[in-house]
């Protein structure tokens, strides 16, 4: 969690002195946010390139309490475990002290700030005679980051103030932008954006390997526009990522979320992180720690566990066992002992395929814990993919951000709300996605029908349904196991008590709601 206020410079990595390291494996180590020095020397173009590093380290630095914060409120997840503001948080009962409000705030601005104070040095570097063509595309880069954050934080929010410098006191007099005004912003960012970005796969990149491409971009302008219910300008952007032939789905949709899933043909944009294939030393890693068990029977012995505070609801395992969902179900969802016994308490669930077990398919064993019945296995390295001599939980995982999977069914969605053309239709879309889980074409589809195929796909992921539900104003789904959901008074949180007593637009924004 980062610590620090407005009143802190929030930047950039020391660049002086470093003119005679070599680029290659600077990704190796994080580079530290430092204050740049007065008198650097901007004609050292080479230390340009140190400036994208450290951006794409402040994005792969998200901090673990973002994405529960992000994403606990759609009827895929329950907040496991003890933390009653999390749990309290999962069923609509907000509290604007509650610390991990606060965090999320700062972390997220705290990347917004640093990532302007990024593109304002590179624009220093170009003045002095580095590549036009280099600085147009880091900054087209760090825009990109920019703008998939920003969408976060006014998912949570709806009104939120844009940044448009690196200095933390100007945010004192930017005035609140709503949700409508935001997704439009990050449309128009991204549309600056996609010129100066390469039109190949992340994968294909070499100065930093999975980076941001014209695609990255293209994407975060789909579902920018898709918030707005610009239904064409999704399409627009879709098709084009489509065409491209760069993207395919992984055909082990299992394996898409474990070691093999790293830089995967499917993913847009990812979190990296390594330990570099060392039994020791050197690693970074996403604190899976929150997701993992607190209580299990590794296969291979010494792997460590977790907390167990992410479980899956048991709506999502009845829907997806309805629907007869072997690969996708046994994915996202590792069982427990308790964790069958309570589906099967159900009469119209007391006969379970015999897949539904607690056992992983690489012999990982699940036990009972009293904070959760089920756990996350979209959030689960299996203990034989760790690095011999590593035994932290999920450590050498990345974490994906957004898939070709995603862009398909935006894509149908935008068609079967309105939008014409396409390269290819809202049934091949989504059959596309259905196949590759062993489950038949469908004809026809409609919303409610594409809204499924996203509900199975993305369960666990980034709060995908739940902002699914609420765009399109399907919220009594998210009425059950006795929460009760108000569509004017939950859809957003509350401003964290703290911002309340610093930005004097954010407790007027509070006094007024």
């Amino acid at each position: 969690m980062k610590t620090n206020k407005y009143t802190i410079v929030l930047f950039l990595a020391l660049i002086l002195g470093l003119t005679g390291q070599s680029c290659t494996g600077l990704l190796d180590e994080p580079l530290e946010n430092k204050f740049i020095a007065e008198n650097t020397d901007y004609t050292q173009f080479q230390n340009m390139d140190l400036l994208l590093y450290g951006a794409y380290n402040e994005l792969y630095s998200l901090q673990w309490e973002s994405y529960p914060i992000i994403s606990v409120r759609g009827d895929d997840v329950n907040a496991g475990g003890d933390q009653v503001p999390l749990t309290e948080t999962d069923n609509f009962q907000y509290n604007r002290s509650f610390w991990m409000y606060n965090s999320i705030w700062l972390n997220l601005y705290s990347d917004l700030l640093f990532w302007h104070g990024a593109m304002e040095e590179i624009e220093k570097y170009r003045e002095a005679g580095a590549s036009e063509v280099d600085s147009r595309q880091y900054i087209a880069e760090i825009k990109v980051l920019r703008a998939y954050e920003l969408m976060h934080l006014v998912r949570l929010w709806g009104a939120v103030l844009i940044p448009n410098s690196s200095e933390p006191s100007h945010l004192f007099n930017v005035p609140l932008s709503d949700f409508d005004a935001v997704m439009q912003h990050i449309s128009e960012q991204m549309d600056e954006a996609i010129p100066d970005l390469p039109s190949i796969h992340p994968n294909q990149r070499t100065k930093v390997k999975g980076g941001v491409t014209r695609y990255t971009a293209l994407a975060v302008n789909a579902l920018a526009n898709l918030e707005l219910k610009n239904y064409q300008e999704v399409v627009k952007a879709t098709d084009e990522i489509i065409s491209s032939d760069l993207y395919r789905l992984e055909p082990d949709y299992y394996q898409l979320f474990k070691l093999s899933g790293k830089l995967n043909d499917e993913n847009l944009l990812e979190l990296q992180y390594s330990d570099f294939g060392q039994a020791s030393g050197t690693n970074t890693r996403y604190l899976w720690d929150f997701f993992g068990p607190a209580n299990w029977t590794p296969a291979v012995s010494g792997a460590g566990g977790g907390w167990g505070f992410w479980e899956p609801s048991l709506k999502y395992v009845k829907f997806m066992i309805e629907r007869n969902e072997q690969q996708r179900l046994s994915t996202t969802v590792l069982f427990t002992p308790n964790g069958i016994a309570e589906v099967q308490s159900d009469p119209n669930f007391a006969t379970l395929p015999n897949w539904v077990t607690n056992s992983s398919a690489d012999g990982d064993v699940f036990n009972d814990h009293p904070r959760y019945n089920f756990l996350s296995g979209k959030h689960y390295l299996p203990s034989t993919q760790l690095t011999p001599g590593r035994f932290g939980y999920g450590e050498n995982k990345n974490f994906t951000n957004i898939r070709y999977a995603e862009i398909l069914l935006i894509h149908a969605e935008a068609l079967v709300s309105g939008a014409s053309g396409g390269v290819i239709s809202a049934d091949e879309a989504v059959n596309l996605v259905r196949n590759r889980a062993g489950l038949g074409n469908l004809n026809g589809v409609n919303l409610e029908a594409v809204l499924d195929e996203k509900f199975a796909e993305f369960g666990m992921e980034w709060g995908i349904r739940y902002y699914d539900l609420v765009r399109h104003g399907l919220t009594d789904e998210l009425n059950y196991g006795g929460r009760v959901y108000d569509a004017e008074a939950d859809k957003y949180l509350p401003y964290p008590l703290e911002q309340q007593d610093i930005l004097p637009q954010i407790k007027e924004a509070a006094n007024n709601n």
